[in-house]
């Protein structure tokens, strides 16, 4: 990591995160060919999109500053062996032009369910990791005729969903900090402008300091079933996400009464991006869940 964190002055919770963060982009998925991609023009941007496979539609969304290989490289090739696959990259992610659309999970949620209106997908499951959590939270509250069942990882509703050492951490993060990281590397390889780097990761780092809630009521009235998945060290808090699945009609004595529609996966000994990582037990869940 020459040339990265230079001074002393930076907090230890934001060289931790970045440190998780660079040994993800160091980890290569498996390579897959897409059957389909390509661009839609979609709120005043054009969002990238891959499909694999045929069967019923998975939406996959990504986490903050991740593409689809980074993210779902791993998992793309088991699910589209019997599913329809598409993953998407959102705003100036990978392939994803950057633009100064202001961004907010709103519109975010706008432009997925405008990918899946170009790809005449009426409904699908959506899967979203961290950043793509919550956009996948924010498509099921305002479109859930689309979403026919929502899968968590490691991620919340609400900013106050996680510790305030994340929180915080974003708050000091600046584009010095990645310069010749893999993270820049990734972003060089497929980018089509790669001389954005810099406003792409100043955009990414006031996101993701802005604090959000979409509403414990919203999330109450979601009507699909809902797996959320966390590592027991993700960085999440398990306060707020038991109350999280208490919304969803979950932690109920269901020996004496109907099992909940809505699944909780605490996964042991993992953090936010190592659970991104555990392919075989994520396939578990999903294929439990989906079927």
């Amino acid at each position: 990591m020459k040339g990265v964190f230079k001074g002393s002055d930076v907090p230890k919770q934001v060289l931790l995160i970045a440190v998780l963060f660079f040994t993800l982009f160091q980890t290569n998925g498996q390579q897959s060919k897409p059957a389909d991609s390509g661009y839609v023009p979609v709120n005043g941007i054009k969002v990238y999109y891959e499909v694999y496979g045929d069967g019923k539609p998975i939406v996959l969304l990504h986490g903050a500053f991740y593409t689809i290989e980074m993210n779902w490289g791993q998992l793309i090739p088991e699910l589209s062996k019997t599913r329809k696959v598409i993953a998407i990259e959102l705003q100036g992610h990978g392939h994803t032009p950057f633009s100064d659309r202001k961004l907010d999970f709103p519109t975010l949620a706008s432009d997925v369910e405008g990918v899946m209106n170009y790809l005449k997908i009426d409904s699908a499951d959506v899967a979203g990791y961290s950043m793509g959590g919550s956009v996948a939270y924010q498509l099921t509250i305002q479109s859930p005729r689309r979403v026919k069942k929502l899968v968590i990882i490691s991620s919340t509703y609400k900013s106050t969903g996680w510790r305030p050492e994340v929180t915080n951490a974003f708050k000091h993060f600046k584009p010095e900090f990645f310069t010749n990281s893999p993270m820049n590397a990734a972003y060089d390889a497929v980018a089509p402008d790669k001389t954005k780097w810099t406003k792409f990761l100043e955009q990414m780092f006031a996101f993701a300091a802005t604090p959000f809630d979409m509403g414990d009521a919203n999330i109450a009235k979601i009507t699909s079933p809902v797996l959320i998945i966390s590592g027991d060290n993700d960085g999440l808090d398990k306060i707020e996400l038991i109350k999280t699945y208490q919304l969803l009609g979950g932690g109920v004595a269901a020996d004496m009464g109907p099992m909940p529609k809505s699944h909780l996966a605490i996964v042991p000994s993992q953090t936010h991006v190592g659970l991104m990582m555990q392919t075989k037990t994520i396939l578990g869940y999903l294929d439990g869940f989906l079927k």
